[in-house]
């Protein structure tokens, strides 16, 4: 089966152009999702937009973007003149600058698309491009047009392939003096290697089990035992949880040898 993609164009590195296409790199198409009923009928809820003034409902060709010019005051703008003001960057991944690989904070980057070659004839061009940012240990960074906004896109190459990131604008990226800056800036140096310790015990190879969604688990789980249902059963009372102890400040250094021996005490248990 032939992959879905989500943009076609061109990437562009001066007098060097290939065809390109690119799909996002993560998906939420298996996450669980809500329909709304009503629940007297059982029916489904639909949403329609609302004439303001009539109180009518309006067609889909009748609907049009528009400018406010003051208040119900409006220029109307048809997808023919959006279409006339695109940008290149539309059909075309324009390589401006390279920056290095680590100069990029990661707050910027948004959402990771993966970019290949499109066709058999582009294949060369696009892997010069990606071993020479390999080499260089250098992103790309350009211009696209996603969702009709023009963003900013680094080009970092990735195995035989380059990932395009989305990067988000300057004024949404909050600086993070003002949240870290009361923080005390070294830590007590008897502490550390306790810390260290831990790290070790519970240091793993990473795997995706690690972010796994429990809550989408539960509801998988739920889902299935009232398909076999044809009355969900009313859930039993439980019983109210004990007060916990009360929580009291202790000593830090206590506190991480404890957690080294119990960690220790369950590996040997294992």
């Amino acid at each position: 089966m032939a992959p879905n993609y989500y943009w076609k164009g061109y990437l562009k590195l001066s007098l060097v152009t290939c065809p390109v296409a690119m799909t996002p790199a993560t998906s939420e198409s298996q996450k669980v999702r809500f329909h709304t009923l009503n629940k007297e009928t059982g029916n489904r809820v639909v949403s329609q937009y609302i004439d303001s003034v009539t109180g009518k409902p309006v067609k889909d060709e009748n609907e049009a973007k528009a400018y406010a010019r003051g208040e119900d005051n409006y220029i109307i703008l048809t997808d023919d003149d959006l279409d006339r003001v695109a940008l290149d960057t539309v059909k075309t991944i324009d390589i401006d600058k390279f920056v290095p690989t680590d100069s990029i904070e990661w707050v910027y980057l948004e959402k990771p698309h993966y970019l290949m070659p499109d066709d058999a004839v582009g294949h060369e061009a696009f892997a010069v491009i990606r071993d020479a940012m390999k080499a260089d240990s250098v992103v790309g960074v350009s211009k696209l047009v996603m969702g009709r906004r023009e963003r900013a896109v680094i080009l970092e190459p990735r195995d035989e392939g380059i990932v395009l990131w989305s990067l988000r604008f300057g004024d949404e990226v909050r600086p993070e003096e003002p949240y870290f800056e009361d923080i005390e800036d070294d830590a007590d140096p008897d502490l550390v290697p306790l810390v260290q310790k831990l790290i070790k015990q519970k240091s793993a190879h990473w795997s995706p089990n690690m972010v796994s969604d429990p809550i989408q688990t539960s509801l998988l789980k739920l889902i299935e035992e009232k398909k076999k249902l044809l009355k969900p059963k009313r859930a039993a009372k439980g019983t109210p949880a004990e007060a916990g102890t009360k929580s009291n400040v202790v000593n830090i250094m206590d506190a991480l040898r404890k957690s080294v021996e119990a960690d220790l005490k369950g590996r040997k248990a294992g």
